[in-house]
């Protein structure tokens, strides 16, 4: 549903380098939902031309000679604007034609593909100028996903409120993320989660608490693992530490300041909590739910301020910011507001919570870090006196020593804040009952608790089985969504096509190509569509003449294909222009090597951590696995724990040539040699 919007947080949009008058708009909560605004049942290489026609804006500049659409979307409740760009990349104009992210997610096999796009959201204060050369490689995008055009896809990257955006969450960038690979129909997306909060790796506490990552929430399943992790080990990692039960955690490390915290949010449970993965979900959920800034022994401590002063004299920002009659968006000017307050909070914590003023010009000087507009830091520094933002009074004074104006800060400690809404499987019938009886424990966050209890509890065991789980956990980072190949009730018939090579290759075969044909099709018509499909998909394909369908050898071409091949099977067919033998550097993602991983962990594949090969028989293994810390240089030869088996102190490999040499050997291998001379 395109909606008419005129005013822009972020600013308006510079009329030279877009044209507004052809620009659309869409709601970020609706865009992309069944039937809004269009409704595709192609493959994803037909279906994202189509999205970029309808609902894209050609940009009138390109980024290394690849083109960008911009697609406009309007919060519905927030009336916030960000653009949504979609670049495509042609593989054969690209510095770096082969994909890192399909070696690393198990995909080498796959065939090159001809083009990606890369839909990305700037960091808010880009959403206004043009992109640059060097957008791709950015890890500070609200979003960045890559999708192949054989409908297989990596996200890249997800900023949300925690990454640094002050107008939408993480929740919704998925929401958004989700809806464009579904719509667009995609086959695979893989993403590599190495998310914190609070220095705790979400994957492990995510898992701990509900049994998947974060990404869980829209079907993100474990792909593979590093260092030989299975998905039963995995499994099983996750059972032993959500199992924990809290009684014999307080009994075994009898310490004072866990069984405080353990004690205590039991007592504001109205339901047992009897592992870990109880008190997590608990803690979770009250996080979310309740206010920030209250203790849950200590009587709530009286305001410094008068009542004089918080109703008389002091004004809520935001309501001040709404009366103003300014050019700028009231919410532009509270964001300016939250960060001045940030910065005089970083200020006082510096001088040991004291209450010291900061000058006016370091105050702007710290803004303009953020903030790029100095007209609009002015506007609101002047402001900014007597005004209450959050739960802080910032008040103004020239200092009677040196006299500089000076920004000061005071909490006011019986100021409600705002709920955090973001939250993540909240356990209503638990949390709305302890709501009004709540006030955090250690001050004023559940977040400090809950990281003390995951450090002392997961990472400093001296149990070698929790010891054993969590490295297991830990070592899980790639995970992966599929949507399934559905045959929809329509007037189509779709296959899956594979390519059926003249002469056999070493390597797995690669994955096949969808094809969507209408009900009348014949034979001839199924192999040209395989012959268009894979020709306009992969470059190894280019010049792909398809001369026969296995399953339909000996029929007619004029043969109508209903009733003789059941929609949604797998075809395969036989042709020639292909040639897989011949070295080259787009046949494969994995490139041109074939390469072999051979690990003691059990890997057998790239699964993206730091490896070396020995310089004997040129297998790879992970350097961890072999004995070399990741902040230690690969030695300049290393040979593997096998090849030091197998030989002896008089049978010298033929690379070494010196005793320097070999003396060497030793400390790069996992078995020491004895050495005689």
């Amino acid at each position: 549903m395109s909606i008419p919007i005129i005013k822009m947080i972020g600013g308006s949009i510079n009329s030279k380098k877009r044209k507004m008058r052809s620009a659309k708009y869409y709601g970020l909560q609706s865009f992309l939902q069944p039937g809004c605004p269009i409704s595709l049942s192609g493959t994803f290489r037909d279906n994202v031309r189509l999205f970029l026609q309808e609902c894209g804006q050609l940009e009138d500049y390109n980024v290394g000679g690849m083109p960008i659409w911009c697609t406009f979307l309007v919060h519905e409740n927030r009336g916030f604007v960000l653009p949504m760009y979609t670049i495509e990349e042609c593989v054969k104009n690209s510095l770096q034609p082969l994909c890192d992210h399909c070696r690393c997610s198990g995909w080498s096999h796959h065939f090159v593909s001809k083009r990606k796009y890369h839909f990305i959201i700037p960091i808010d204060n880009e959403w206004n100028k043009p992109l640059d050369n060097g957008v791709l490689d950015l890890q500070t995008h609200i979003l960045h996903g890559l999708i192949h055009c054989n409908g297989f896809g990596h996200l890249l990257c997800i900023n949300g409120s925690e990454g640094g955006s002050n107008f939408i969450c993480g929740r919704e960038v998925m929401d958004l993320w989700d809806r464009i690979c579904t719509t667009l129909h995609s086959r695979k997306i893989s993403v590599v989660d190495t998310s914190k909060k609070r220095k705790m790796d979400l994957r492990l506490l995510y898992g701990v608490s509900y049994g998947h990552t974060w990404f869980g929430r829209w079907g993100y399943r474990f792909c593979h693992g590093s260092f030989g992790v299975t998905k039963d080990k995995y499994d099983e990692a996750l059972q032993i530490l959500s199992s924990l039960e809290l009684d014999i955690i307080v009994h075994n490390l009898q310490h004072f300041s866990i069984k405080k915290i353990i004690c205590r949010y039991r007592d504001l449970s109205d339901t047992e909590l009897f592992t870990i993965q109880d008190l997590f979900r608990f803690m979770l959920a009250l996080k979310f739910r309740t206010p920030e800034k209250k203790s849950i022994d200590q009587p709530k401590p009286k305001s410094n301020l008068t009542k004089k002063e918080k109703h008389g004299r002091c004004r809520k920002f935001s309501n001040m910011a709404a009366k103003l009659d300014s050019r700028w968006h009231v919410r532009r000017l509270e964001h300016v507001a939250n960060v001045v307050v940030n910065a005089l909070k970083e200020k006082k914590a510096e001088n040991g919570n004291r209450n010291c003023g900061m000058s006016r010009q370091d105050v702007r000087d710290t803004a303009r870090l953020h903030i790029g507009d100095t007209g609009l830091i002015d506007y609101v520094l002047k402001s900014m006196n007597n005004v209450i933002v959050g739960g802080y009074l910032v008040r103004r004074a020239v200092n009677s020593c040196t006299g500089v104006l000076e920004y000061s800060l005071q909490e006011i400690t019986d100021s409600p804040s705002r709920l955090d809404q973001d939250s993540e499987e909240i356990d209503q019938g638990r949390v709305d009952s302890v709501i009004t009886r709540y006030n955090p424990i250690s001050g004023s966050d559940i977040y400090k608790d809950l990281a003390y209890l995951y450090h002392h509890i997961l990472l400093d065991s001296d149990s070698e089985m929790v010891e054993l789980a969590v490295r297991t956990v830990l070592d899980s980072k790639n995970f992966m969504k599929e949507w399934p190949f559905n045959d929809d009730a329509d007037e189509f018939l779709r296959f899956i096509c594979r390519v059926i090579p003249l002469v056999p290759t070493e390597r797995r075969n690669s994955v096949g190509e969808q094809l969507v044909i209408p009900l009348h099709a014949t034979i001839r018509d199924l192999k040209l569509a395989a012959e268009i499909a894979m020709r306009d998909t992969y470059c190894v394909m280019e010049n792909l003449k398809v001369r026969e369908i296995v399953e339909l050898e000996g029929l007619a071409d004029d043969e109508v294909i209903f009733g003789t091949l059941e929609s949604g099977s797998e075809i395969s067919v036989r042709g020639s222009g292909v040639d897989l033998l011949t070295t080259s550097d787009l046949n494969y993602e994995g490139g041109a090597d074939n390469w072999v991983v051979n690990c003691k962990c059990g890997a057998r594949d790239d699964d993206g951590e730091r490896m070396v090969a020995c310089d004997l028989c040129e297998v790879w293994q992970h350097t961890r696995c072999s004995g070399i810390d990741d902040s230690e240089a690969v030695p300049p030869l290393f040979m593997c724990y096998r090849c030091c088996d197998s030989i002896g102190p008089q049978k010298l490999p033929k690379q070494i040539d010196s005793f320097t040499d070999w003396m060497m050997v030793p400390f790069v291998g996992n078995t020491h040699i004895d050495l005689f001379y």
